[in-house]
């Protein structure tokens, strides 16, 4: 069973008084006046009944009852059906919280699934700004929106900064699984963001076309101060991601250079012991006729040009940087 956050009725920018949801039909009829209700986790029983005051449409209660669809727009003769989502973070996952908004002549209705920010706050600022809650049910749905999107930038600044630490990580030390399994979180729920805002652009463009009753010209210009602030999300997303791919790409090409590094010192090494190697194979040879083995200093000798020949390979390699 779901709960009334809230239910008012509202007329020229002043609250008139609270209603309980069976009053609320007979004030949204009242000229200039609107009902305002809030939500929280309704049943199947509060949603039919609101949808035997207000006249929702059968299609809209339908979808509104299956819930966990994606953000979306559907108009229903003079009034609007709306989902929109919220995200939050609960112990490190990213969730959403679905919202559906029913509008129209005299009424808009916000029902709320789950433990986002309440909407409590956006009918403060509302009942604080008479001048433009007298616009009505589109002001109220404009703020709405606008509050959904508000509750996204900190989640955004979050992964900025996130992705900025695990940048610094990788320059430090070589990537880890970890790190790998991080970045990969994040590319995740960066595409997830963009799969519940992406679809606001289009809601927003399609809130500044219609043609309702209870959308004023005058309004268009706020809706579209939401898909501009839509616009700068889905920018900061694709910079996110960039980060993210940028991450990876560092992490492998610096891991690259570890390793050619590593090779060169190999290949240096191996250089520097095939000389004396070579030598010690030529006199393990046993070939009877070898002057130098009769020699008195022969041994110093063959000594000392092993000395030389391996100082002097690794003189060289040093000097390349191979060493």
């Amino acid at each position: 069973m779901g709960r009334v956050v809230a239910a008012a009725v509202y007329s020229q920018g002043q609250k008139i008084t609270d209603i309980t949801l069976d009053e609320g039909k007979e004030w949204s009829k009242k000229p200039g006046h609107f009902v305002w209700i809030g939500l929280h986790d309704p049943g199947p029983e509060e949603l039919t009944n609101l949808q035997r005051q207000y006249d929702l449409h059968e299609l809209a209660l339908e979808d509104a009852l299956q819930r966990h669809t994606r953000p979306k727009l559907e108009t229903f003769g003079d009034a609007l059906f709306m989902v929109v989502y919220s995200a939050i973070q609960v112990n490190g996952e990213l969730e959403f919280i679905e919202t559906q908004l029913f509008a129209g002549n005299g009424y808009i209705i916000s029902a709320r699934y789950g433990q986002s920010a309440p909407y409590s706050q956006v009918r403060q600022r509302c009942e604080a700004r008479p001048l433009l809650l007298e616009h009505g049910e589109d002001f109220v749905l404009y703020a709405l929106l606008s509050f959904v999107l508000e509750n996204y930038r900190p989640l955004m600044d979050g992964y900025y900064g996130e992705l900025e630490e695990v940048e610094q990580d990788v320059l430090k030390r070589p990537l880890t699984q970890a790190d790998v399994e991080r970045i990969q979180g994040l590319r995740r729920d960066l595409l997830r963001l963009r799969r519940y805002i992406g679809p606001l652009a289009e809601i927003c463009q399609e809130l500044q076309r219609l043609d309702f009753p209870f959308i004023d010209k005058n309004m268009r210009p706020y809706f579209r101060d939401v898909a501009i602030h839509v616009s700068r999300l889905l920018e900061d997303l694709t910079a996110l991601r960039e980060m993210a791919d940028h991450a990876i790409e560092i992490g492998l090409l610096l891991e690259s250079s570890r390793q050619s590094i590593t090779q060169r010192k190999f290949a240096a090494w191996a250089a520097i012991l095939a000389f004396p190697t070579a030598v010690a194979g030529i006199y393990g040879m046993n070939f009877e006729n070898m002057p130098e083995l009769g020699w008195h200093y022969g041994y110093v000798a063959v000594l000392g040009l092993l000395a030389s020949g391996c100082i002097g390979l690794y003189a060289s390699f040093k000097h390349y940087g191979w060493l």
